[in-house]
């Protein structure tokens, strides 16, 4: 028989080697997100599918609880910091600035998807007779998983379709944002609602003091945060090191999480505010690249440990309900958030792709669905009905989403009223790929050494992000020809970069034709190299 320590080893273990695998299978196959293979791999793995069977040498991979919990306490608290973990990285993601852009027409659209899903989600619970009223724990808590929107599945689609910076794109984004702000909102009132009904039972006075209480929460540390972000980000930079800069930016993470929690709200609150205050800093990559290796090994695990609680006994009753409720969500979603871009200048195409778009679900109704899992608000049943959901949504929205662009129409009613853009980009092309590669370097070093921070996306792709401060600049290279986009207030300080660094070059090519002694030293080299000017023949 194992200690308690010595079968968390084992099942973290197997957890993280099989997430991976399911996750990179289900992406190289099926091209569907690898939150979902994530999610089954916990399923099957799961104490109620095969960790309840004896295995040789190890015995039970994920044995029920002794109160019939279906995780181990410490698989549960390590799942709880991978969520604050991916909260915090979602609100350093969030682009406050493409939220205001938009925030019109985004607000209109997210609002319109909160009231429909949690209408119709939490309709869904009284009808169907899971729940007895519309206070009841189910009834709020399938409202609220209904609101979820993962905008992360629909961001990909767009980047892949190059439509990030269309009207559809952005106002998809910025209504994400909000709808991210208003659904943990929603979330906080419910987990406050549920724990004053637990306790005193439940009125509107509780519930308006609930809200309250979570807007003032919510605007206070926000506000606070927003104001304090400079400070906090210059006393950041004081320790000089990436990994010393992560960790203190996770450490206040944590701190606000147990803050938000002491407060009677859920801690991933707390996490997405302090992740939402450094968005607008220029430390973004910094902490995203440091943390990245962690959440590619703790983010996964939460969702398989999210798919272990799933029992398959207690939902397959439930299945019809479930489907009623995923395609309730769906309409929701696509009605709720299609209907209010009609009013926003967008014509019918535009409207079904802001509405396909808002459709996945993904890890943020996995993370309140564990919430009401775990605080006992809703059951097995409830919970594998909104899994059901999440499955459905994140399976169809990609491929809808996708879809609506074979359509090359424009999305607005008066696509000629588009406003002008504010980047601008400047396109150099070359001679050859390699003083293209040459050049791009050149211009990297050049704003690394005016203090701006810049890092590449990926070790495939030719693009790095440069921040300082407000001023954030795209540099891409392909072949022959570079682009470097930049706000359009900051596009003579853009072209100031590249001329220097081109007057450089130019100079260093003039020398190089002129200067008689590098063919000295090219054959002097090639001679040591090859043994002596005897051994040599060009």
């Amino acid at each position: 028989m194992f200690s308690s320590e010595l079968q968390f080893i084992f099942q973290l273990g197997i957890l993280i080697v099989f997430t991976r695998m399911g996750g990179h299978w289900l992406r190289r196959w099926l091209h569907l997100p690898g939150v979902l293979g994530e999610l089954i791999v916990g399923m099957i793995i799961g104490p109620y599918a095969l960790g309840q069977f004896h295995w040789p040498l190890i015995g039970k991979l994920f044995p029920l609880g002794a109160s019939g919990s279906p995780v181990s306490p410490e698989l549960y608290a390590f799942s709880t910091f991978a969520s604050i973990l991916l909260l915090f990285l979602s609100g350093l993601e969030t682009d406050l600035s493409t939220f205001l852009r938009y925030s019109l027409a985004g607000t209109v659209v997210g609002i319109g998807g909160v009231v429909f899903s949690f209408f119709l989600g939490a309709g869904c619970a009284v009808w169907s007779g899971l729940a007895p009223g519309w206070l009841d724990p189910r009834a709020l808590f399938l409202g609220a998983i209904a609101t979820a929107t993962s905008v992360g599945i629909t961001a990909r689609i767009l980047s892949e379709r190059r439509k990030m910076d269309s009207p559809e794109g952005v106002t998809i984004l910025a209504a994400a944002v909000f709808d991210d702000v208003l659904g943990i909102i929603v979330l906080a009132i419910v987990v406050g609602t549920v724990r004053v009904e637990s306790d005193l039972g439940v009125s509107w006075s509780h519930i308006l003091w609930i809200a309250f209480k979570a807007f003032g929460f919510w605007i206070g540390a926000t506000t606070l945060g927003l104001l304090l972000a400079r400070r906090f980000s210059r006393m950041l930079k004081h320790f000089k090191s990436a990994p010393a800069i992560a960790a203190l930016a996770l450490g206040f993470a944590l701190l606000l999480a147990g803050l938000s929690e002491m407060a009677g709200l859920a801690m991933i609150i707390g996490a997405y505010i302090m992740g939402l205050s450094l968005s607008r800093t220029d430390l973004v990559q910094v902490i995203q690249r440091e943390i990245e290796g962690l959440h590619n090994v703790l983010v996964p695990v939460f969702f398989a440990t999210m798919g272990m609680m799933v029992n398959f006994g207690v939902m397959l009753p439930q299945f019809k309900i479930g489907l009623v409720y995923a395609l309730l969500a769906i309409v929701s979603k696509v009605g709720g958030c299609g209907l209010p871009a009609l009013f926003c200048g967008f014509n019918r195409h535009g409207a079904v792709r802001i509405g396909v778009g808002m459709l996945p679900r993904g890890e943020v109704a996995l993370i309140v669905a564990g919430i009401g899992l775990t605080s006992g608000a809703i059951g097995q049943d409830v919970f594998g009905i909104a899994i059901l959901m999440t499955v459905a949504t994140t399976l169809l929205g990609p491929i809808l989403l996708s879809g609506s662009f074979e359509n090359p129409a424009p999305g607005l009613r008066h696509p000629e009223d588009i406003a002008q853009s504010q980047t601008k980009t400047l396109f150099l092309t070359f001679p050859s790929p390699d003083m293209a590669d040459f050049m791009a370097s050149r211009i990297v070093r050049a704003f690394r050494q005016e203090e701006f921070y810049v890092y590449r996306l990926t070790p495939e792709e030719r693009t790095y992000h440069i921040r300082k401060d407000d001023i954030f600049f795209i540099l891409e290279y392909d072949g022959r020809d570079i682009r470097l986009t930049a706000p359009a207030r900051y596009e003579t300080l853009a072209r100031l970069m590249v001329a220097e660094e081109m007057l450089t070059l130019r100079s260093m090519l003039h020398v190089a034709q002129a200067n008689s002694e590098l063919n000295t030293m090219e054959h002097s080299l090639i001679a040591e190299l090859f043994g002596g000017p005897q051994d040599f023949k060009p």
